[in-house]
């Protein structure tokens, strides 16, 4: 691990009467003008820079006026749960009367519109299918939805490959012809986008008044978008930034709908101070556990729900489930850190891209373990287990510099035919293959990753924004921190950097320190928490300084708030 201190940069754009270190931590994430850090609605991107948007809510208003029954198709993770129940409360708001959804049980069917959901659409009654959160790589199934004469409209974010599929419309940022600004929009982003544009067109038609409807207002739908943005780990740009913030306002206010404030009882956050963090560590996980391990119409159930009760009752089996996964998940890492080990025992020494199977592993849960690999040994990982019918199914975390997807398709192109399919991002990535191929794309990848990786993209770089003095050391400079967020990917919380007095030590739920320090020239002590430390190491009674690498926190207990520092490295001087 290196530490690296960001440089000081010209922040004269930025207001007067802001704080220096404020605009030193904005400029440093590519902040220029006051304007980059709006959070007001108002300064949303404009949905006419979407192509196939037009196409997109015209046949949206056709089949509104032709009555049609609409099924939504989603996807089995946080954001296209998230984005199905978007438009399952979405579109009845608009005069929509049939709107149904069916999300693939990622067991039996994987991932997409596949000809199988195509098929089970038809059987439901679908006239038209909208996708969310998937379908850019669904040749096949928007083939099959053609020739049963059922039109597809596309909502996705994932990259697209060479060829589209011949859906009646298709919305995504990332579409090479789309100028759209952002292409950080997640999939709930796109959905929410779509609604937007929905809304405009219909009130120009005088579609409201003729049915008798009061417009919707759609911003009651934030709370979804800010929960699918940050648990999908997209870069909060400036316009997600917007989305989050917009949707954290209202859950804090208590507008929120009742299974998200029920997910947020379930995992002990208070809703008058979340923040982005809280909806990706304690409730993205309890919604994505249920497509890892069950059936994800139970979250999505839980999301539409509109009484607190039944909600409450929804997100304790949600809950359950987190912790179900929460064992699966140490007990796969566990086997998986033995993997490695037997294939060094130096970390220098080790391929620059790891792949590691076991055939009774869990396959919700693959992508988790290669996420605890990557942490460790910072380097891409795949992690695969056991599909269906001979094939292995595997699912990749990477590192910053290392985009996963391309990766894959660099292997995809030198080696026809290897992989069955795959889809996914820079930072994650899917793949199905022969399990009989297994070896043959392990070495493949090795291969492929000696001249596609960058050695300096292997070692991890910490980035602080330097030492606070005592005097910031404080709950008023911890809350302004916080409320100068949203942070997140691609718009980190900022880190700091300190050598501190240690003052008391002592080991809480197993394996996290808790900690007592102060800086030089300080009175008072501040409470410090590092998580999962090296218990041969620590705590060590005989240590009196250290340093820290630091996020500065607001700890709340009992109704007392205090500056806690949330510590990512520490180190014995």
């Amino acid at each position: 691990m290196l530490l690296r201190r960001r440089e000081n940069l010209d922040t004269q754009a930025l207001p007067a009467e802001w704080p220096e270190l404020i605009k030193q931590v904005y400029v440093r994430r590519g902040v220029k003008t006051a304007a980059d850090v709006e959070r007001r609605a108002q300064a949303l991107l404009p949905f006419q820079g979407l192509q196939g948007m037009d196409d997109a809510v015209n046949l949206l208003i056709s089949n509104l006026q032709q009555r049609k029954k609409i099924l939504i198709v989603g996807d089995f993770d946080a954001d296209g749960a998230t984005s199905t129940a978007l438009l399952m409360a979405g579109l009845p708001q608009f005069g929509f009367r049939s709107v149904d959804f069916l999300v693939p049980n990622r067991f039996e069917y994987g991932y997409g519109l596949s000809p199988e959901i195509v098929e089970l659409a038809a059987a439901k009654g679908a006239e038209l299918i909208i996708t969310v959160d998937n379908g850019i790589s669904s040749i096949n199934g928007v083939d099959k939805a053609q020739s049963l004469g059922i039109p597809v409209l596309i909502t996705d974010h994932h990259l697209p490959g060479e060829q589209l599929p011949k859906a009646a419309a298709i919305v995504n940022p990332n579409l090479s012809a789309c100028a759209f600004p952002s292409k950080n929009l997640a999939g709930v982003g796109v959905a929410f986008y779509l609604l937007m544009a929905l809304r405009s067109k219909m009130r120009e038609q005088d579609l409201f008044a003729q049915q008798g409807l009061v417009e919707p207002n759609i911003a009651s739908l934030l709370d979804l978008v800010a929960l699918g943005t940050v648990a999908d780990v997209v870069p909060l740009d400036s316009n997600n930034r917007i989305l989050v913030h917009q949707g954290l306002q209202r859950i804090r206010a208590g507008a929120c709908r009742p299974g998200i404030q029920a997910l947020i009882e379930v995992s002990g956050r208070n809703k008058a101070s979340m923040v982005a963090s809280d909806l990706g560590f304690a409730i993205g996980p309890r919604l994505n556990a249920v497509g890892r391990l069950d059936d994800m119409s139970l979250g999505i159930h839980c999301l539409l729900s509109d009484d607190i009760h039944h909600a409450r009752q929804l997100a304790s089996e949600m809950d359950s489930l987190n912790s179900e996964r929460k064992d699966i998940e140490a007990s796969m890492q566990q086997e998986a850190q033995q993997s490695v080990s037997k294939l060094s025992l130096d970390t220098q020494s080790l391929p620059k891209a790891l792949c590691l199977y076991q055939a009774d592993w869990h396959q919700g849960v693959v992508g988790l373990v290669a996420s605890r690999i990557k942490e460790k040994y910072y380097r891409p990982v795949f992690a695969f287990a056991d599909g269906d019918n001979g094939e292995v199914k595997g699912s990749g975390r990477s590192v910053a510099g290392v985009h996963l997807r391309d990766l894959l398709e660099r292997i995809d192109t030198q080696n026809p035919g290897l992989i069955a399919k795959f889809g996914g991002h820079a930072m994650a990535a899917g793949l199905s293959l022969s399990q009989s191929r297994f070896s043959e794309f392990q070495a493949c990848l090795e291969n492929t990753a000696k001249d596609f990786i960058d050695e300096e993209c292997l070692t991890h770089t910490l980035l602080s924004d330097g030492e606070l003095s005592p005097e910031q050391l404080v709950l008023e400079f911890a809350e302004m921190l916080r409320e100068s967020g949203p942070w997140g990917q691609g718009f980190p919380e900022p880190l700091f950097d300190g050598e501190f007095e240690l003052c008391a030590q002592r080991v809480v739920g197993e394996k996290h320190l808790k900690m007592s320090v102060k800086l030089p020239g300080m009175s008072q002590e501040v409470d410090a928490i590092a998580f999962n430390v090296d218990r041969s190491i620590w705590p060590n009674a005989s240590l009196k300084h250290v340093q820290l690498v630091y996020k500065l926190d607001v700890n709340e207990f009992r109704g007392r708030r205090s500056v806690q520092l949330m510590v990512e490295h520490l180190a014995p001087l």
